[in-house]
């Protein structure tokens, strides 16, 4: 069965960034096969048996069914109960080294863009002097260090790209093994 995938808001393109995939596998939510199923993470403490389908995802079903969220709150303290929730359950999350966690910026989740290396990173300099500015705040104080950190990423290190709802500045945070 070959359907429209449902759109999301914050991960618009979870095909490219590897959430999903195509897959004969029946989802553990709706029991359908569907052509498509969820491949990163879902926390619940209930036992799932299988991937979940897209639409389980949007719809909300799947994290209603097994009490679950495909993303952490944390960094989203930012924003309006509604956005929390479409995010941490109505939007499927994304592969990363350490726990994955969303970026904020006017008031608003930010959208997932993807994982990338330095040069993809480069080529938007707001992200990487914003990534620049945290890594310093978060203890970053040699600079030849830093930068040698940033040049090497997508080497055992990568930076998590979004992009801004509102105003369309990209954002990144570094993720490592």
């Amino acid at each position: 069965m070959s359907l429209d995938l449902p759109v999301f808001r914050y991960h618009p393109d979870p095909l490219t960034s590897g959430s999903i995939r195509e897959s004969a596998e029946t989802c553990a939510c709706c029991n359908r096969a569907t052509g498509w199923i969820y491949t990163a993470t879902f926390y619940t403490a209930h036992e799932v048996s299988g991937g979940l389908c897209p639409w389980c995802i949007a719809d909300g079903s799947a994290a209603e069914r097994f009490a679950g969220e495909f993303t952490d709150s944390y960094g989203l303290a930012d924003v309006s109960e509604e956005i929390l929730h479409e995010v941490t359950r109505r939007t499927p999350g994304f592969h990363a080294w350490q726990d994955p966690h969303w970026l904020v910026h006017c008031h608003d989740a930010a959208a997932f863009i993807g994982e990338i290396g330095y040069t993809e990173l480069a080529a938007h300099p707001e992200a990487l002097d914003q990534l620049r500015q945290d890594l310093r705040t978060g203890g970053w104080h040699d600079a030849a260090q830093l930068e040698q950190f940033l040049s090497h990423l997508g080497e055992g290190a990568s930076a998590m790209l979004f992009r801004c709802t509102v105003c369309g500045t990209r954002l990144a945070y570094a993720d490592a093994s």
